[in-house]
């Protein structure tokens, strides 16, 4: 129906499916879904029906990302890394100190 949009509409959605699948940053085993909704809207002479078409996908979310923080003092925040700066890293470049948040005090 609709001159191959439905399918069309399928496929879109299922081309983010996998996009999804593939993609590291999402669980392997989560699941993903496609729903597709005709919805049919007869006219009233019961001789014209519209029908309407929405793919829908549900797919996972991205793995949540964790890090620690160390707070120095009240306006020193550094975020905990395993680096010590100055220290020769194993590509034997030289490691840098780790950001400092910026802590802004409302008054």
């Amino acid at each position: 129906m609709g001159r191959g949009a439905i399918m069309e509409r399928a496929d879109y959605e299922m081309r983010a499916m996998i996009r999804n699948i593939l993609d590291p940053n999402t669980s392997a085993k989560a699941a993903r879904k496609l729903n597709i909704t005709l919805t049919f809207k007869p006219g009233d002479d019961r001789q014209t029906i519209v029908v309407e078409c929405v793919a829908k996908s549900t797919l996972a979310s991205t793995n949540a990302i964790t890090t620690m923080l160390y707070v120095l003092d009240e306006d020193t925040v550094v975020e905990m890394a395993p680096q010590i700066p100055g220290q020769l890293a194993v590509d034997a470049g030289e490691q840098e100190a780790p950001p400092k948040l910026r802590l802004i005090h409302s008054a």
